[in-house]
C-alpha cells in the first residue's frame, strides 16, 4: 500500500503543522524535534516557520527544509 502524501498543510502554533493527506486524513505534526542546527533551526523563527507548504509529496519550506513522507505520516497524530 501508498503511503498518503500531503496535500494541505497548515501551520499552527508551537511549531505544529496539520497536514491533510490525499486519503482524507487530517492530522498533526510536532515539527519541534527537528528544530536543531542553523538549517532547521531556521524553523524556530514563526514568520519562517509559517511559509510551509506541500509540494504535493511532503511539506517543505523555501529554504529546502523538508520532513520525511514516512515520518509526517507516522508520527501525526
Amino acid at each position: 500500500m501508498l503511503r498518503p502524501t500531503a496535500v494541505q498543510v497548515i501551520p499552527e502554533d508551537n511549531s505544529v503543522i496539520s497536514v491533510t493527506f490525499d486519503n482524507g486524513e487530517t492530522k498533526r505534526f510536532d515539527v519541534k524535534p527537528y528544530i536543531q542546527g542553523s538549517w532547521f533551526g531556521m524553523l524556530g523563527n514563526a514568520d519562517y516557520f509559517c511559509k510551509v507548504r506541500t509540494d504535493g509529496y511532503t511539506v517543505v519550506w523555501p529554504d529546502g527544509q523538508d520532513i520525511c513522507p514516512d515520518e509526517l505520516y507516522e508520527l501525526s497524530v
